[in-house]
């Protein structure tokens, strides 16, 4: 069976849309593109390499693809990058995509048209499954239980709205930090992998207060 893991970049709040450029994605006006460029140094670099250090297959929604297909076959591998965009150019790309609408000619690219067919694949033998960016995808990933452990790049900057890596309706769990990293520029890296359910516990006294009873059957109330 193969792991598929969540690779993301994401601000403070949460927001993942377009962090390499201004074009990579501006849907809904977003005007922040490329806000993790800056922040990315050699400690950051040394974290991506991390990521892609196990032998994987990119598992990528349908606007994500479209960007990495128009860019890494078209970057020279003696560039500082070079290593990811050989590994990249050589290894599968599965594509995710409803409608099918895509242009599948990058070399080793594999379409699928919905969640079951990630879930077949899923339960195949074969590398790592590795998604970049993809917010709906992840979230469809996420709701249907199939993440075994997410790398997020946290940057230091508050961006106020974008597409977000989490939304309503994943699948709770536990995960636990196997690795974490502060790059000189402060960009936080923090590796964990999937641990089990979620813990809870509490602060309450065993007899509340009148008070808190009050608070408690008015939160009751309230809905």
């Amino acid at each position: 069976m193969r792991k598929i893991i969540v690779g993301a970049q994401v601000s403070m709040d949460g927001v993942m849309q377009a962090p390499g450029g201004p074009t990579e994605d501006p849907t809904k006006g977003f005007k922040f593109g490329g806000w993790s460029m800056p922040y990315f140094d050699e400690a950051a670099g040394e974290e991506i390499d991390r990521l892609f250090s196990e032998e994987f297959d990119l598992l990528l929604g349908r606007k994500t693809y479209e960007i990495f297909a128009a860019y890494w076959p078209y970057y020279k591998e003696d560039d500082p990058a070079g290593g990811i965009a050989k590994a990249f150019n050589k290894i599968n790309k599965y594509v995710v995509s409803r409608s099918g609408e895509v242009d599948t000619g990058w070399a080793g690219s594999v379409l699928l048209r919905d969640i079951a067919e990630v879930k077949r694949l899923k339960q195949e033998n074969g590398p790592n499954l590795v998604t970049q960016g993809s917010t709906e995808l992840v979230h469809a990933l996420l709701a249907n239980d199939l993440v075994d452990a997410i790398s997020i790049f946290t940057v230091p900057v508050v961006l106020g709205s974008g597409k977000k890596l989490f939304a309503d309706g994943s699948a709770p769990h536990s995960f636990k930090l196997t690795k974490s990293r502060v790059s000189p520029n402060g960009l936080i890296v923090g590796h964990y992998d999937r641990e089990g359910e979620v813990k809870i516990g509490s602060f309450a006294f065993a007899s509340p207060s009148d008070r808190e009873t009050a608070r408690q059957e008015r939160m009751n109330r309230e809905g």
